[in-house]
């Protein structure tokens, strides 16, 4: 209904016939936008009540603090909003692209031509998540280190300036 009016639908037949309903349930559905305020009758027209609906937005809309400290790209900092919390991951992410996001991020935390034992490389990663092991694992994989003889070192990822 609300799709129909936004579209330009205005009377009964008119939506009922854009949204494949029959009329007696568009009317029904009708009543009850039109009791939650979000649409309104002018006679046998009906219109969406836009200053209710943008105030309502405005009220509910949540803002998200930039995560920009180290430059990132918007679509990079939603990523990481979405799944750090606290610093620490709340999960980690099973698509790739949002995964190398996140491996980056943690990347940063090694420094570049040092190498760390395996049960250093651990305790960093611990802070993280307690699932050190995949994230090390990870790590690896993307080619964010490299490891030999139980060292690892950074090889990848982006390196602040």
């Amino acid at each position: 209904m609300f799709s129909a009016i936004a579209l330009g639908a205005r009377s009964v037949p008119d939506i009922a016939d854009h949204t494949g309903m029959d009329p007696r349930t568009v009317v029904k559905a009708l009543q009850r936008l039109e009791s939650g305020g979000v649409v309104r009758t002018d006679g046998p027209e009906w219109e969406l009540c836009r200053d209710v609906i943008a105030a309502e937005a405005r009220r509910t809309s949540k803002s998200f603090e930039p995560y920009d400290e180290e430059g990132l790209a918007p679509q990079q900092a939603s990523v990481l909003r979405a799944f750090l919390r606290d610093g620490r991951l709340a999960s980690i992410p099973s698509v790739r692209s949002k995964r190398l996001v996140v491996l980056d991020h943690i990347a940063k935390v090694f420094e570049v031509g040092v190498r760390y034992k395996e049960r250093d490389v651990d305790a960093l990663l611990r802070a993280f998540h307690d699932d050190y092991a995949a994230l090390r694992r990870y790590l690896v994989d993307e080619g964010f280190m490299s490891r030999e003889h139980a060292e690892y070192w950074r090889t990848g990822g982006s390196v602040r300036v």
